[in-house]
């Protein structure tokens, strides 16, 4: 029962994100990878919320870990430096932001909610279809993973 009110509040918290975010948004996209550390897999999504400031971006995402008894959905709120905009070429970027982790698994008679504060690192790339390719690491500092490997998609409006 507990493992079903916890998908249920994460298919909403997606839905919302979808709906509300999309509105304002530059884009949005899939992302996948690997958790060192938990082995995990992970997926999800996130927002291209657009620029705050030159080179500034707002990014949030989703992600849903599974795997070594544990499940975990990770609420991640990014700050974004991009060290070019150029669309043509590799752009790396640096960041991070708070985060909010929600654990359940692993003989815990409850889940969890943990808060955590992570760093990123990673390169994106303009497609020829109008939208984005990146490939990120996240470095958790509290309560959150310790090594991320991302890759992810972003789809243009």
């Amino acid at each position: 029962m507990r493992r079903m009110t916890i998908i249920t509040l994460i298919a909403g918290a997606i839905a919302m994100c979808a709906t509300v975010g999309t509105a304002h948004a530059a884009g949005w996209g899939p992302r996948l990878g690997l958790d060192d550390g938990s082995r995990q897999v992970h997926f999800g999504a996130h927002i291209d919320a657009g620029y705050l400031a030159d080179q500034f971006r707002f990014q949030p995402n989703f992600e849903m870990g599974i795997g070594d008894d544990l499940t975990v959905a990770a609420f991640n709120f990014d700050m974004l430096y991009l060290f070019t905009t150029r669309w043509d070429a590799w752009a790396p970027y640096l960041g991070g932001g708070p985060g909010a982790n929600i654990v359940d698994g692993d003989g815990r008679r409850d889940a969890d909610l943990e808060a955590g504060l992570n760093l990123v690192g990673g390169v994106e790339r303009g497609l020829s279809s109008g939208g984005r390719f990146l490939t990120e690491l996240r470095f958790g500092l509290i309560d959150t993973p310790d090594l991320k490997w991302t890759v992810g998609w972003t789809f243009m409006h």
